[in-house]
């Protein structure tokens, strides 16, 4: 029996001034796709606003790897990216995809198995992700052939495992830009 871990979230404040919606470019209104019925740009957008041709590119690649339909299932797509957090040290995203992973799978299981270190807890399928993603999290050519075989082995095909790779791999890149332009913090009353 392992303790049942409960996130708060976390919240995230930049080192630079994101870009003021008031005072925004078109491009960069564009980038963020200001809607009236979207007021809450979060900082992070608004940083990232800055150079909103890289946003942009950005977004579009996150989308089409974490929210296409079809292909691996959306909370491996979140385990992956947990794992890959929690090697790159990055607690905001690590406690973001945390949450989705337990809303998704109904089940705060897995991540409270990651979060208390107890991997021995988790199903071969959860356990063959989480290993690879922590691989490839730490050196690439750590992750083997048999890892492959391993996620094979518990039922992934070709696309999904191409999938888990662009999950993993994103946040090896995503982490990083978190790291580099803020830092989080506990919310205040969460």
């Amino acid at each position: 029996m392992i303790p049942q871990v409960s996130l708060k979230p976390l919240s995230w404040h930049p080192h630079i001034k994101p870009v003021e919606l008031e005072s925004a470019t078109p491009d960069q209104l564009a980038a963020m796709k200001v809607t009236p019925s979207n007021k809450k740009v979060s900082e992070y957008v608004r940083t990232l606003a800055h150079d909103p041709e890289s946003y942009v590119a950005r977004t579009v690649l996150f989308n089409a790897i974490m929210y296409v339909d079809g292909g691996l299932d959306r909370a491996d797509r979140e385990l992956g990216a947990l794992s890959a957090s929690i090697v790159n040290g990055c607690k905001y995203c690590a406690v973001v995809h945390a949450r989705r992973h337990a809303q998704l799978s109904k089940s705060n299981q897995v991540v409270s198995a990651l979060w208390f270190d107890k991997t021995e807890k988790l199903s071969p399928r959860d356990a063959a992700i989480d290993r690879f993603a922590r691989r490839l999290s730490v050196t690439p050519s750590q992750a083997t052939p048999g890892d492959i075989a391993a996620l094979r082995a518990n039922g992934m095909d070709d696309r999904e495992i191409i999938d888990l790779i662009h999950a993993i791999s994103i946040f090896g890149w995503a982490n990083r830009l978190m790291h580099v332009l803020g830092h989080a913090t506990a919310v205040k009353g969460a």
